[in-house]
């Protein structure tokens, strides 16, 4: 969306908002870093990178509330369970929409007039169209240009982004979200293995839940983990694939089977914060962010 605005396929944006976890993989900052270099600054475009902290830092700080992710659990009794997603609300959510109140004129506690809003892109395209939502608040109004413009399919995207030279365009989620799919994990080990080292300590960090949990005496009545799986990162059959996924992978995109392609190549679209698969629990408070 960014690059038709700039180019003016799309009308021009006044601003574009990045919110960072604090633990992207550095393929999305350096590809930030070329998208504002490249396209959005010489169409004179803000990106504003806006964060509520680091959520590796937070999990693992006792003092710290922390908005938990949604990790695999192994109960005691061999149950599989996973827990609430609650961290796109507090690390994607509630800074981007503290951002949009400031360029409204209207930080939290103002009032915002009645009549007063933002028009909101979300880069939801058709094949996900069912996830196209109306925003929670009044200040903010969601707008799909993917769809309601160029009625694009991912594939049309794809397309589109490897004819502006943009074809590795990384997928913004945690380096260590639990949602990664095997291709994505492979992905870590077999290119940065700073940061595949960086996420099998955080696994082996969080067998036990989160930091604040422990030390308030809320101990997980089971382990945690960051691979469907359910055994330590270090371990994970990330390399294994099956007959269906191998057949999942040669299928046009948009025609794979949801629960095998989702084994290999993790959940679509990722932690996008208008169009979570998860639960997001609201975020209340500081901000105002529930309406």
């Amino acid at each position: 969306m960014l690059a038709l605005s700039a180019e003016g396929t799309l009308p021009k944006v006044d601003y574009a908002i990045f919110a960072d976890t604090g633990w992207e993989p550095k393929a999305v900052y350096d590809h930030l870093d070329r998208l504002e270099q490249e396209i959005a600054g010489p169409a004179g475009i803000p990106i504003f990178r806006v964060s509520s902290g680091n959520i590796r830092a937070d999990a693992l700080d006792p003092d710290h509330r922390f908005a938990s992710m949604p990790l695999h659990i192994l109960n005691k009794d061999g149950r599989a369970g996973m827990t609430r997603r609650q961290c796109t609300g507090e690390y994607k959510i509630k800074p981007i929409k503290k951002k949009v109140r400031e360029l409204l004129g209207y930080p939290y506690p103002a009032r915002i007039p009645k009549g007063v809003f933002v028009e909101q892109w979300v880069g939801i395209s058709t094949d996900e169209f069912h996830r196209a939502k109306d925003a929670d608040v009044k200040y903010m109004r969601n707008r799909h240009p993917l769809i309601t413009d160029m009625n694009w399919s991912r594939s049309d995207c794809i397309r589109y982004l490897t004819s502006r030279g943009l074809a590795d365009t990384p997928k913004s989620s945690c380096l260590g979200c639990p949602f990664h799919g095997n291709a994505q994990w492979r992905h870590i080990r077999d290119t940065s293995p700073e940061e595949w080292q960086d996420v099998v300590e955080f696994d082996a960090a969080i067998r036990k839940g989160n930091a604040r949990a422990n030390a308030s005496g809320n101990q997980l009545l089971g382990q945690a983990f960051l691979h469907r799986s359910r055994v330590p990162l270090s371990d994970a059959p990330i390399d294994h694939v099956t007959a269906a996924e191998w057949a999942a992978r040669q299928h046009q995109l948009g025609d794979e089977t949801p629960d095998v392609d989702e084994a290999e190549h993790g959940v679509a679209d990722g932690c996008s914060p208008w169009a979570c698969r998860g639960e997001v629990e609201p975020v209340q408070g500081d901000f105002g962010l529930a309406s």
